[in-house]
């Protein structure tokens, strides 16, 4: 994840999803963020992040649970929750928070 900043620093909206393997809540929002993705298509980045592997990461972050999603867009946070939200919640928010 050494380009972690460049990903985040991209114009258009990234939306982090901080997950465990074992995480069963994790598993759902999976499919979740897949429709997201497909109705968003080239609107928005999603990219997935194992906390077990990029521990330096999810730390600088303080992600404390999982799942955690993120929102950034040009570097800054604009958006995070824990826990599972369904596909219009994430949309709406994903088209709120971002320009």
């Amino acid at each position: 994840m050494s380009n972690f900043d460049t990903i985040i620093k991209s114009d258009k909206p990234v939306l982090i999803d901080f997950f465990a393997t074992w995480c069963g809540p994790c598993k759902m929002l999976g499919p979740i963020l897949k429709e997201v993705k497909d109705s968003l298509g080239d609107r928005i980045s999603i990219i997935k992040i194992d906390v077990d592997k990029n521990q330096q990461i999810a730390s600088q972050y303080q992600v404390r649970g999982v799942p955690t999603m993120i929102l950034f867009q040009n570097g800054k946070q604009l958006w995070r929750q824990s826990g599972v939200l369904n596909k219009e919640d994430i949309i709406k928010i994903i088209l709120e928070k971002s320009n």
